[in-house]
């Protein structure tokens, strides 16, 4: 083997140029791709999980089966190296030391290959960095019930900075899948069931990762949130409209709007077709169609899959082969189908260099960007005395402030909320005095610290206990646990309800703990059955009913649960999804008062645990009709949320002009047409509403969503401050695919609905569009601006332009 001696006279006889900054990125990678081997080309298409567990025992299902002891790392890294796996989010690491580890490997690689090139690493970011000592934030389904992509895009931009800090290049995030099925374990890790709220959160979630210098990765493509029962990796058999007017959208927005570098490919097969050997997919429509530059990057084991699961490979080769030809250019965590396998494969003739050279150049590409292939770079920290601080104050205080707006109050019968400060409290419920309830599966003490015990969480985790005694200390709080999460036990019941027979009022509080593979009731690969609680807690709420005290429910789960009959006798009920490390002070604060909530619901809450997949989405038939005996209706549709203050809608409006329902305002095809109204807070406190606007479309080629969400507004006003909310809509946000397979805008009348949640509308505006049908593609406007005018008692106004849903 070559030692790096003799590199360093490779390098100036090789290098003509390519580490000059000044020449354009192509030029230079081009100059280093003519330098390179094949082995060292491939290399580059490959990751390497250093510190990965070959037991399988920190490993998920299959996956035990390749991660296999590494060579030794000087054969690893002889011909360079594409990617280093998770340095910090494989085991507990000390933030400096594995800092100056991750530097100590860059060194080694850099110096084994003939041109200096360092890896890239990349790591877990879903609930922040999945790094010891790091900030645990919110999970993205309380992102989607924020409805606050600016926050949303402050948060990913404190998790960027934390990791670039440590020298980390790549996030795998955002989850850009559309919840279809609650039953997926992964539930928790989207955004939500509409593809509008989760292009916009999304696409703000990549800006902010990206303003820090990480290459955001766009997960999964496509399909994965759709599969059959909701089961992890099961099949997808779903339309190509469906997946064009409901899957895509996302991912469309975060790479024409959010400039994403990297998408990674999802596990599942769509109508037999894995989604890491779909050429259409990967090539024709994410490069050829949508103009795409950056990385693919395999799921996890992905590609080894496509042979193991799949079966439409027999052997790794083949699996590598077909993966490279449909355009993952990454092979991630580690290798198994590409490196020796793939160059052997050239080497026959099997696969063309040039789908190397491919690959190759986009991987080098991304490199030069970030400045690796620099003459100047190097790994060392820019300040290595500073000691590194993964969550400082500033974070904590930001992912207290998302946590606060993604709470929702569901119900509150006969205005039992905001608890008052006296008297006695039970406190009862699995999740009233645990950290555990905060967690997301990808939050780092769930995902890895469980698989080391003794290890300290990290990060502080208030607990509801702990929280409601500092937000509430005029109260006695009486504490029982009652049952736990998913056991069957209900020795507990009795103390339980003892408790709260004694107390003026009982808070219960149910609902998850998220981990992998079936060792959680949320996450993934903990799949259910139905959305019934887990466990015994259903039975334990009924308990509590009976004893004729006022029982508040607080559910902190991963997906939204049907709790039956007994909802209609609590006094009031708080949904809270996963709210990371300041979730259960912010839990508290609703409780208390001292946040009046403002969260929406991403997702609908089913009435009964049973008749899955419904969303709010769907044709008059996806609803309750006179043909089935079944009721899809939600409890809680999409979009619903209370508040402690009242607001009132007034002054609706379209062009500036009166609503003139009779009459519909005409607008081309091609046009544009602003409807607005002016919503007033009336009640006694400041509070946030969520001011939402859904499409209707009467008649069309094809069966239309009854509604669907096109913009939204988050409105907060001071007790009896108004403001005007406009929307500007184009006609190209009423396109959907036809028959044809076209994206078409078509003539026709159709209805914006100003609205507080998908079923609560405030306000109806008829639309006429006229002129040709319009053929569109992913150039079309993908979302409505939205304009806040604060109205004062003069008559003036000062327009304020905002992004939130547009």
């Amino acid at each position: 083997m070559t030692g790096p001696s003799e590199h360093v006279a490779d390098r100036e006889a090789a290098d003509d140029g390519w580490r000059d900054p000044s020449l354009p990125d192509a030029s230079r990678v081009e100059r280093l791709l003519g330098s390179m081997t094949l082995e060292e080309k491939v290399a580059q298409l490959h990751g390497v999980w250093v510190s990965a567990d070959a037991s399988g025992e920190a490993v998920a299902p299959h996956q035990h089966d390749l991660t296999q002891e590494p060579p030794a790392w000087e054969k690893v890294i002889e011909h360079g190296l594409g990617q280093l796996t998770r340095p910090f989010g494989t085991a507990p690491v000390d933030p400096a030391a594995g800092r100056a580890s991750l530097a100590r490997s860059q060194r080694e690689i850099m110096a084994a290959n003939r041109f200096g090139v360092p890896a890239l690493a990349h790591e877990e970011c879903l609930a922040g960095f999945a790094a010891w000592t790091a900030t645990i934030y919110p999970v993205p389904l309380a992102w989607g019930a924020s409805f606050d992509p600016d926050l949303v895009e402050r948060m990913a931009a404190q998790i960027g900075a934390s990791m670039r800090r440590v020298g980390v290049h790549q996030g795998l995030a955002p989850v850009l899948d559309v919840s279809r099925d609650p039953r997926w374990g992964r539930t928790e890790e989207t955004i939500g069931e509409d593809p509008h709220l989760v292009a916009t959160v999304g696409t703000a979630y990549v800006r902010g990762l990206q303003s820090a210098g990480i290459v955001a990765t766009l997960k999964h493509f496509t399909g994965y949130s759709a599969s059959r029962g909701g089961r992890n990796l099961a099949p997808v058999s779903i339309g190509p409209r469906e997946f064009a007017d409901v899957l895509l959208p996302p991912f469309e927005m975060a790479v024409r709007d959010g400039g994403a570098g990297s998408v990674m490919s999802a596990y599942n097969d769509n109508d037999g077709v894995p989604a890491a050997a779909d050429t259409r997919l990967l090539t024709g429509l994410l490069r050829d169609q949508w103009g795409f530059e950056g990385t693919v990057v395999a799921d996890y084991f992905g590609v080894a899959f496509l042979q193991t699961l799949h079966r439409v490979a027999d052997s790794a080769e083949r699996a590598g082969a077909l993966a490279l030809t449909a355009g993952v250019d990454v092979e991630l965590p580690t290798v198994h189908c590409y490196g020796d396998r793939l160059t052997a494969l050239v080497r026959s003739g099997e696969v063309p260099e040039e789908l190397v050279d491919r690959a190759a150049r986009r991987v080098l590409t991304q490199k030069c960007q970030l400045g690796l292939l620099d003459a100047g770079w190097s790994p060392e920290p820019e300040d290595p005395a500073v000691p590194v601080d993964l969550d400082p104050a500033e974070h904590r205080a930001l992912a207290r402030e998302l946590a606060e707006r993604s709470v929702v109050l569901l119900s509150n019968t006969d205005d039992a909320l905001p608890l008052a400060d006296t008297g006695d409290l039970a406190l009862v419920g699995p999740l009233a005095d645990t950290a555990d309830a905060v967690l997301g599966c990808y939050s780092f003490p769930a995902h890895v610290g469980r698989r080391h015990p003794g290890t300290a969480v990290g990060v502080e985790i208030p607990t509801l206990l702990e929280s409601l005694g500092a937000e509430l200390p005029g109260v006695r709080v009486e504490h029982r646990a009652g049952c736990s999460v998913d056991g069957d036990s209900t020795e507990g019941f009795a103390e339980a309800v003892s408790a709260a027979a004694r107390a003026r009022v009982c808070v219960a509080v149910v609902g998850d703990r998220s981990d992998l593979f079936g060792r959680g009731t949320s996450g993934e690969g903990c799949d259910v059955e139905d959305l019934r609680l887990p466990g015994v807690q259903q039975e334990l709420l009924e308990a509590l009913a009976d004893t004729g005290t006022p029982v508040v429910a607080v559910v902190v789960s991963g997906r939204p649960y049907a709790l039956g009959p007994v909802a209609d006798r609590l006094a009031a009920v708080v949904q809270a999804f996963l709210p990371g490390e300041e979730g259960m002070p912010a839990v508290a604060g609703v409780l208390s008062g001292r946040v009046n909530p403002s969260g929406r619901l991403p997702v609908s809450v089913p009435r009964s645990s049973g008749g899955q997949p419904v969303t709010y989405l769907g044709p008059d038939l996806a609803h309750r009709s006179e043909v089935s005996s079944v009721d899809p209706t939600p409890r809680h549709p999409f979009g619903h949320g209370l508040s402690y203050t009242r607001f009132v809608w007034e002054d609706p409006r379209v062009d500036a002009g009166a609503v003139r329902p009779e009459e519909a305002t005409r607008v081309g095809t091609d046009g544009e047409v602003t409807v607005g109204c002016t919503v007033r807070n009336v009640g006694g406190s400041a509070g946030t509403e969520v001011v939402q606007l859904y499409l209707h479309d009467p008649v069309a080629q094809v069966a239309r969503p009854r509604r669907q969400l096109v913009g939204y507004a988050r409105v907060h006003l001071e007790s009896g401050e108004a403001r005007a909310v406009d929307f500007s809509v184009h006609a190209d946000l009423a396109s959907y695919t036809g028959p044809d397979g076209r994206r078409v805008v078509e003539p026709g009348r159709l209805e914006l609905l100003l609205s507080a949640s998908s079923e609560d509308v405030r306000h109806t505006v008829p639309v006429l569009l006229t002129g040709p049908t319009r053929v569109v593609d992913h150039t079309r406007r993908l979302a409505c601006g939205v304009q806040l005018d604060p109205v004062d008692q003069s008559g003036g106004a000062d327009r304020e332009e905002v992004a939130a849903g547009g």
